[in-house]
């Protein structure tokens, strides 16, 4: 049973030396634990720190293309290095190593396919009480719509089973955090949270540069991500509301029509048939595009095979 740790890093060659040195040497019912580092375009020291400190494994990006993209390089590059679970982990030591151990303990047991580390945020000292409530209300959202019971759903402290690593397909560019957990629970993978401590802080976070910035990006990838996987439902409701709201002024308009015949008032049915029309449209675009959401799962499960395939020809030996 191989073990790969994966760490993200973009300038973190301050922290990274305590992160390393955190990260557990064996754990039971594991044989191999190695570390992987993607660097993702640094203009630190972290690439020399990563060889200094001797990590098992480093790639890098040529240039910054965010957490995202670079934590889903990371999960290709660990499935080819052959790991049966990955761990992946902040650079900045914000999570403790010996967590780990608990961390993968439901995927051993074969009770999970996903883990996520909960930092018990609402016990942070450090977390203002904005921030606190910012993040339950944010967690309260994903898991009604991933259908997920993680308290901590922004945590980036995971164990994915190579299964489950094999089915994922981030396509934000933001951050994966949440994507991961509304694709998780939309295909019905076993999804489950394990307390975790962290360690004190190190620095800000570069991940954004203000909380209205997260918030923006967070609720887009939301949307987007339940879209994707729920578009009949998005574009029903869109349409159901757009029809009643222009329902009102039709309704206006027939009243006063049994009144005074309506004189006057035309402007109230035209306004009405225009939101009704919208609203037929959305209902129409709903169709189409849970049509698409089927060919989209078609794809995925394609993909899944076809990397599947891959990594089995690059474990095979050459038979010459």
């Amino acid at each position: 049973m191989k073990l790969i740790i994966q760490i993200p890093c973009f300038n973190e060659g301050d922290t990274l030396p305590a992160t390393v040195a955190g990260l557990p040497k064996s754990i039971d019912g594991i044989d191999i634990i190695e570390v992987l580092i993607v660097d993702d375009g640094s203009t630190d020291r972290t690439l020399e720190v990563a060889r200094e400190i001797g990590v098992d494994h480093i790639r890098s990006n040529k240039k910054n293309i965010g957490l995202a993209r670079t934590f889903r390089n990371a999960l290709d590059v660990s499935l080819e290095l052959g790991a049966d679970i990955i761990v992946n982990t902040d650079g900045d030591n914000q999570y403790v190593g010996a967590d780990i151990a608990k961390l993968i303990k439901p995927i051993l047991t074969g009770e999970a396919d996903l883990v996520v580390g909960d930092r018990k945020t609402g016990g942070i000292s450090r977390f203002s009480t904005f921030k606190r409530m910012l993040q339950k209300l944010g967690s309260t959202v994903v898991r009604s719509l991933a259908d997920v019971d993680i308290p901590d759903t922004v945590s980036g402290f995971r164990a994915i089973s190579r299964d489950a690593a094999f089915r994922l397909n981030i396509v934000s560019p933001f951050s994966y955090t949440t994507e991961m957990l509304i694709q998780a629970g939309k295909k019905h993978m076993a999804v489950i949270s394990v307390p975790i401590s962290t360690n004190a802080k190190t620095r800000e976070s570069r991940l954004f540069k203000s909380v209205p910035q997260f918030i923006e990006r967070q609720v887009t990838t939301i949307l987007r991500m339940y879209t994707m996987y729920q578009p009949l439902r998005v574009f029903f409701f869109a349409g159901g509301l757009l029809i009643a709201i222009g329902l009102v002024p039709i309704m206006r308009f027939l009243v006063l029509f049994l009144i005074d015949g309506g004189a006057g008032h035309i402007q109230s049915i035209v306004l009405g048939g225009l939101f009704v029309l919208m609203g037929f449209m959305c209902l129409l675009a709903g169709i189409v595009a849970d049509l698409i959401n089927f060919n989209r799962q078609l794809i995925e499960l394609s993909l899944e095979r076809i990397r599947k395939l891959e990594m089995d020809a690059r474990d095979r030996p050459d038979k010459g």
